[in-house]
């Protein structure tokens, strides 16, 4: 079947409803038969190209690492005796985040041989029985009037001395630096 060349035809435009010479009109990808002037494309994102999957490991990964705990360095005369004759040690530690229970050890200034000094001594506790190389089992919160009182356990801790005794109570020292970490620090 031959059809017309339309060199005179008009057809109406499904868009605008004028009529416009034949051989000038498209046809859309909606099927609707228009002027090339109120041609419009085909909007891309009607037909997203396809994604793959985004991928899962990375090529040269490495595992995580274990971060060594490290000493953490005290306010300056950060220790406070509790009573005459009594071994119990208050020591101030603005947001310790230390474990109630867990053993710990204090350090003094460090030395240029790699080592640390002892904390002052103050009221009748050596410096030295301080810096206990076993270190001391902390309990979080602050020893007052005989007991416990949990209203300070993230600010204080207190543990007990090995040998000395205070001599006349509610004494501040220990000196600066004081740090507190692990019994043993490794690089």
């Amino acid at each position: 079947m031959a059809y017309a060349r339309g060199k005179y035809a008009q057809a109406i435009s499904d868009r605008s409803g004028m009529a416009f010479p034949y051989n000038e009109m498209v046809r859309e990808w909606n099927g609707m038969f228009v002027h090339k002037s109120e041609y419009e494309s085909k909007q891309p994102q009607l037909e997203p190209r396809p994604h793959g999957g985004d991928a899962q490991g990375l090529q040269n990964s490495r595992t995580d690492r274990t971060e060594k705990t490290v000493a953490q360095l005290l306010i300056p005369d950060p220790f406070t005796t509790y009573a005459a004759s009594s071994g119990i040690i208050n020591v101030h530690a603005p947001n310790h985040g230390l474990t109630n229970g867990s053993t710990y050890r204090f350090r003094g200034a460090p030395t240029t041989s790699g080592t640390y000094g002892d904390p002052g001594s103050f009221d009748g506790i050596a410096g030295s029985n301080i810096a206990y190389a076993s270190g001391y089992a902390i309990t979080t919160g602050k020893y007052v009037s005989g007991s416990r009182d949990t209203d300070f356990t993230t600010d204080w801790f207190y543990f007990t001395v090995n040998t000395n005794t205070a001599t006349a109570g509610s004494v501040k020292g220990g000196g600066f630096p004081v740090s507190i970490g692990p019994a043993t620090l490794s690089a």
